[in-house]
């Protein structure tokens, strides 16, 4: 799939120059529930009112979701309040009731993402329809499952889609409910730069004291809008009650927001702007000529390894060369978290060497 400029037309008509707010609860629990935090949220800079009328758990127990009766609800929403409105859809069947109810935005999930199946079924069911349709990352960090999501709806001939950032699983415990792996969003964004990007930084923190921060760190890396989760009760929500703001909070949230200009035309930022990237392209090169003079020593300690029969990986040593860069990354002001995903990949590059050292026969 490549770059459509057509992908952006729908969402500059709708967010007018600005961030496209969606929120709404977690869960459509109640039809007061619906309409009270629509109406308390109308007014503001909230294009779209969500609402998760089916919820598909990592468990069964849990709250899964009212079903087709909130659809009338979200019918009454709209016309008292004029927001358009979003829900999530994981089949075809979903989808048939959403067109039926004449929900404007549909919604792909993370855990549908994964399943190319259900999201090519959910294609062929929006086939010839004109509905908004945003497709949130898969749970696991994978790009290219993320872009045929993405492809397999502009196949079926709609125009109008976007992109929702949530976060990604991690079985390593972060600060964050699901870990942003922001430089993913990133790349999606230089792949395709006229689809619309937003984020949902409920489900990337799972705690409604951190939305703001992600809010504004998605706004400073160009993100289009964003996805938050709203209740007027968030202690006692059905589902995902840690990382629902009141519309209250929300408002705060919203006015407290900076956008930033995307760039500066002016001669002084730009020369100013060239220096300090030329300053950059040239420690980048010193680090490249750095990591291949290390990887000739990796190769020098392969071929010893592979003269004395020694294994590759020496794990004493890894835990050496970790703590020692964490105490040395700190004085430098870099963080534990790009220390350790940094030599993680060197360290790897380095066993993939000595490997194919090892793998290698002699030469006669």
């Amino acid at each position: 799939m490549k770059n459509d400029p057509q992908l952006r037309q729908w969402f500059d008509e709708l967010s007018e120059g600005k961030p496209l707010i969606v929120a709404g609860p977690c869960s459509a629990e109640t039809e007061n529930q619906v309409l009270q935090i629509a109406m308390e949220i109308s007014g503001t800079a909230v294009k779209i009112f969500r609402a998760g009328i089916w919820k598909p758990r990592t468990r069964p127990g849990g709250f899964e979701g009212v079903g087709a009766i909130g659809l009338n609800w979200l019918r009454k929403a709209k016309e008292q309040t004029g927001l358009l409105m979003a829900i999530e859809v994981a089949n075809a069947a979903h989808v048939r009731l959403a067109l039926e109810h004449d929900i404007d935005v549909l919604w792909i999930g993370a855990r549908t993402t994964v399943n190319p199946f259900l999201v090519q079924e959910i294609a062929d069911a929006l086939e010839g329809t004109d509905k908004v349709v945003l497709v949130k990352n898969p749970v696991n960090p994978d790009l290219a499952l993320w872009l045929g999501g993405i492809e397999r709806i502009y196949k079926a001939g709609i125009r109008k889609i976007g992109a929702i950032h949530r976060g990604f699983s991690t079985y390593e415990k972060t600060g964050y409910r699901n870990n942003p792996e922001w430089q993913i969003a990133i790349e999606l964004q230089n792949l395709l730069p006229d689809l619309p990007l937003l984020c949902d930084p409920s489900h990337i923190t799972g705690r409604r004291d951190k939305i703001a921060e992600v809010a504004q760190q998605s706004l400073n890396l160009s993100y289009d809008g964003l996805m938050i989760e709203t209740h007027i009760d968030p202690d006692n929500a059905w589902s995902d009650a840690a990382q629902q703001v009141t519309p209250t909070r929300l408002k705060e949230i919203l006015n407290a927001l900076e956008v930033r200009n995307p760039n500066d035309s002016s001669t002084d930022f730009q020369q100013q702007l060239a220096r300090f990237r030329t300053q950059i392209d040239e420690y980048d090169s010193k680090i490249l000529e750095a990591l291949g003079k290390r990887m000739m020593i990796a190769d020098e300690i392969g071929k010893l390894k592979k003269e004395r029969n020694v294994a590759v990986l020496q794990p004493k040593r890894w835990r050496e060369v970790l703590d020692k860069m964490r105490e040395e990354g700190s004085r430098v002001n870099l963080s534990e978290d790009f220390l350790h995903k940094l030599f993680h990949a060197i360290h790897q590059e380095s066993i993939t060497h000595q490997q194919e050292i090892i793998r290698s026969k002699k030469s006669k």
